[in-house]
């Protein structure tokens, strides 16, 4: 049995009809069309260039030069870095400045504890190694009360404060109990 071919003066030609639902064959939108088309085309486009002939570098890859270059200038330090400071008397001085004007009030001004904890004994509650001296100093410990000093000292004057604070290390002076676990390292 044929069915007869309905045309609407909207929808056009009405090709199927089920349950009451029209089913009409229009053609697509041609904005519609082109975008398709043309996400096709930027799609392969993007696979050669970035992903078969690697002729510009991915966005994954260009994240990690940025992120090399922020932990460049952000100035992670390790162990040794921050050791070797300890003996620039400028870097110390410099560091013994920025204590006396933002860490005394917590700190004590001979780092013997106040509110915060006794820096001249050798328990250290973030970690006694200079690495963590440094990045408690940078991001501080919120959860405590110490405020992140990084983006307001910058990364020169967290590691002069660093340099600082271990030249005060193991000297016990008389102050707050002692905090935290035993560090014995350097």
């Amino acid at each position: 049995m044929d069915e007869v071919k309905r045309v609407d003066a909207i929808q056009g030609e009405i090709v199927h009809v089920y349950d009451g639902i029209e089913e009409a064959d229009n053609e697509l939108p041609r904005w519609w069309v082109a975008v398709f088309v043309g996400t096709v085309i930027f799609g392969g486009a993007y696979y050669f260039v970035y992903e078969k002939f690697h002729a510009q570098p991915s966005p994954a890859e260009e994240l990690a030069v940025i992120a090399a270059e922020r932990a460049k200038n952000t100035g992670n330090y390790g162990d040794t870095d921050l050791l070797a400071v300890v003996n620039d008397s400028k870097a110390v001085s410099a560091g013994k400045l920025a204590y006396t004007t933002n860490c005394v009030a917590c700190h004590g001004a001979k780092a013997e504890g106040n509110i915060g904890p006794n820096l001249t004994d050798k328990q250290w509650l973030h970690g006694g190694a200079p690495s963590n001296i440094w990045i408690t100093i940078r991001d501080g410990v919120p959860a405590k009360g110490m405020p992140t000093w990084g983006a307001i000292l910058g990364p020169q004057g967290v590691r002069d404060v660093t340099a600082y604070v271990l030249t005060l290390r193991n000297t016990n002076l008389p102050g707050k109990p002692p905090q935290g676990e035993d560090y014995t390292g350097i």
